[in-house]
């Protein structure tokens, strides 16, 4: 790796007038803020459709991309959608209204369904092309979205036992009746794919290079479970008997509780690990380098009893991950992945992470709790790893700043001085300044934003996720400082 910087921004989080981050142009001028800062790397969350409280960490696949990041004036200009249907909407412009903006995009996938169906001539090579390369994937999506809208979007093992069972007789029979539906899924996917690789081009053209993630678990209600019921561990009647989490941490005095189902490690072993390989082959083509969320759990996971009520009482299990990354060194020979190693990490993690050569993750606000030897601190690290001033999980700096305790703060004075904004400057410059081959600030602390801009907070259900900034909140100041620390410090 070379010595650069970036900015952590997730799609949903970009300006524009459809309610929601795309795409569109927005997202490549956004691009062409990261060029101007001289910013190499734009890191984003996963991408998935999310479910239930909008969260990115938990979608009905880990293969398919989330239909509201497709731009609607691309659809508009390929004369897909009628410029008289796009109604001015009045969205929020700092807070995503997921509801609202996924019933208005989709009357407009639909009229777009429509007309691409009309002139299917046009498209018909590419989308081949398309339907060739991801069928393995899409066919069984397209039917789980189908069959989801069909029972109303319950969850996949209250439906016909026989389709829980995925009997090939039925599902050949859901196939032929909801082919309508099915298709209109496959073609919302086909829009993702192709306008998100238009962007991708667009940003490596640029100089800059982007950082997916991978969530280590996947939600219980999704197509992978579904599809794939035998590497989890489930009863007889396709209900989780264990489901993932952590132990009480800095986050949480019960830990959290995630809910999604565990993988039978066994099980993935026998069948030679092909679903998590196919999904990081997949993930590292969308992507120049992908983060693998809670990497821990690829070496031991916290198992919970499926009907607690926290993770506080659970158990530490053996998983595959040195196994599963000796096969894809052996296929890739390079691997371009982040471990996200953060909470409880055991010398069997850290030599998991080193004998594969995985940058790690160190995060500023958590380097300030104890004394001069925590391993957080800049002093204390060497250069493979990435340094962020807080993640998608974390407060904004000043946010953070503003909350701490007076011992806290006063050991964090012995390094860096300033309050308010000028704290979060000096805060990023630390970053910056550190031996980490990679410094990644969160779009919120190069604005200097407070709480309110917070993206998640960990262990509450709702109401996270819907954070965008505006292009009015970027002043010059901020580009000059961002351009100013990346060029002072060789990134």
């Amino acid at each position: 790796m070379e010595r650069s910087s970036g900015v952590l921004l997730h799609i949903s989080s970009l300006p524009g007038d459809g309610g929601v981050g795309s795409f569109g142009k927005d997202a490549f001028q956004f691009v062409d803020f990261l060029a101007q800062t001289k910013q190499k790397i734009w890191q984003i969350l996963p991408l998935g459709p999310v479910g239930y409280g909008n969260s990115p960490y938990q979608c009905y696949s880990a293969f398919a991309g989330n239909p509201l990041f497709i731009d609607i004036p691309q659809l508009v200009s390929e004369r897909l959608i009628s410029k008289k249907s796009v109604t001015d909407q009045q969205f929020k412009a700092k807070k995503v209204e997921f509801e609202r903006v996924g019933e208005w995009k989709t009357t407009l996938f639909r009229e777009a369904f429509s007309e691409f169906q009309k002139n299917f001539k046009r498209y018909q090579d590419e989308y081949h092309t398309f339907m060739r390369h991801n069928s393995w994937w899409l066919d069984d999506y397209a039917l789980f979205r189908s069959l989801k809208t069909k029972y109303g979007e319950s969850v996949w093992n209250t439906w016909k036992k026989k389709l829980i069972l995925r009997d090939k007789y039925i599902i050949k029979e859901a196939f032929s009746e909801l082919h309508d539906d099915i298709d209109f899924h496959r073609f919302l996917q086909f829009l993702f794919f192709r306008q998100w690789f238009k962007l991708k081009e667009y940003a490596n053209s640029k100089g800059i290079r982007i950082i997916g993630d991978i969530p280590l678990y996947v939600s219980f209600d999704s197509v992978d479970v579904w599809a794939n019921q035998d590497i989890f561990l489930l009863d007889k009647d396709s209900k989780p008997t264990q489901v993932g989490g952590v132990p009480p941490d800095y986050f949480s005095e019960t830990g959290q509780l995630w809910g999604n189902p565990v993988f039978d490690w066994e099980r993935v072993a026998e069948r030679d690990f092909d679903w998590w390989l196919a999904r990081m082959h997949f993930n590292l083509r969308m992507f120049d380098q992908v983060r693998v969320d809670h990497f821990r759990g690829l070496e031991s996971y916290w198992s919970i009893a499926a009907e607690a009520k926290t993770a506080v009482i659970g158990e530490w299990l053996p998983a595959k991950g040195y196994d599963l990354f000796r096969k894809l060194k052996e296929q890739l020979g390079t691997l371009e992945v982040i471990a996200e190693d953060l909470g409880v990490i055991t010398p069997e993690v850290e030599k998991l992470r080193d004998d594969f050569s995985l940058p790690g993750m160190k995060i500023l606000q958590f380097a300030y709790g104890s004394d001069s030897s925590d391993g957080n601190l800049p002093h204390n690290y060497t250069s493979n790893f990435l340094v962020y001033t807080g993640t998608h999980d974390n407060d904004t700096a000043l946010g953070w700043f503003n909350s701490i305790d007076k011992k806290e703060r006063k050991f964090l004075h012995k390094y860096i001085t300033g309050s308010g904004k000028q704290f979060v400057q000096n805060f990023m410059e630390q970053a910056w300044s550190s031996a980490a081959f990679i410094a990644i600030v969160p779009m919120q602390d190069v604005l200097g934003l407070n709480t309110e801009a917070r993206m998640n907070t960990p262990g509450v259900a709702s109401g996270n996720w819907t954070w965008r900034f505006t292009w009015s909140q970027i002043r010059s100041n901020h580009k000059v400082f961002l351009k100013r620390i990346t060029e002072k410090y060789n990134r």
